[in-house]
């Protein structure tokens, strides 16, 4: 209640004290008293419930800058899930598409086409491209070759690194002082030929892993010649990967 309705209520207590002594009935100025005890007291409830509102607004205002806080985070994790999906569907698109091509070399066992640590792959063994302990390729290598190159033209957009492994058995040859040598030298002849088939150079490139990088344990025959292979991996744009947190994209 303002200052000047107390006045007013100040002022009807006093004419109704001075009433009273004037002459007005003693249940009448009890009347006014009563009123202005209750509206003293409604008074007093209405400050109180004014002062809980600001309060409670004041809490709500908080939580309310919270929450949008919540929903703006929220908000970028599910645009950066979506990129991620929309990548990975990319990856399976792209691998689809290359295995339907390569289906034929696929079913006569030239070639195998995967996924390994997040890369495609296709994987070629050394046995059909080289000769035990060599480099040069032979010629039912260059014709599997051929026919992988003349499929991988199509997607020569694309970069693809050609990375050479053997097995553990030490190297024999004084031409390669190491498997590392040999794997090295087998992954540059591949190069070669696949630029000298039409290959833009600029969208390939030779890795010798030796036999560093098994895809078998090395303890019998059937596993090494899985371990002597020519891998041809496809390298992800930096558009399919997940952006790295606190990196611009």
């Amino acid at each position: 209640m303002h200052r000047q309705q107390m006045r007013v209520l100040v002022v009807l207590v006093l004419a109704f004290t001075g009433a009273s002594a004037c002459g007005v009935k003693k249940e009448v100025h009890q009347k006014t008293l009563d009123e202005l005890t209750a509206t003293q007291a409604e008074l007093a409830e209405t400050r109180k419930q004014r002062d809980d509102l600001k309060s409670q607004l004041g809490i709500t205002e908080g939580e309310r800058g919270k929450l949008a806080k919540d929903q703006e985070a929220t908000a970028a994790e599910l645009a950066e899930l979506r990129k991620q999906r929309e990548s990975a569907e990319k990856r399976l698109a792209a691998f689809r598409e290359l295995k339907q091509r390569f289906a034929k070399l696929v079913d006569t066992g030239k070639l195998q086409v995967g996924f390994r640590n997040g890369q495609m792959v296709l994987k070629l063994p050394s046995g059909i491209l080289f000769p035990s302990g060599q480099a040069e390729l032979t010629k039912p290598g260059q014709e599997a070759l051929t026919e992988v190159t003349n499929i991988l033209l199509e997607f020569k957009d694309r970069r693809f690194v050609i990375a050479g492994h053997t097995d553990t058995d030490p190297i024999k040859s004084r031409k390669f002082k190491s498997n590392w040598d040999l794997s090295s030298a087998r992954a540059l002849s591949v190069v070669q030929f696949m630029i000298a088939a039409g290959f833009p150079p600029s969208s390939v490139a030779a890795s010798g892993y030796g036999e560093f990088d098994p895809v078998a344990p090395n303890d019998a025959e059937p596993n090494k010649q899985l371990n002597r292979r020519i891998e041809i991996i496809l390298v992800p744009d930096l558009s399919e990967l997940p952006t790295l947190t606190g990196a611009e994209p």
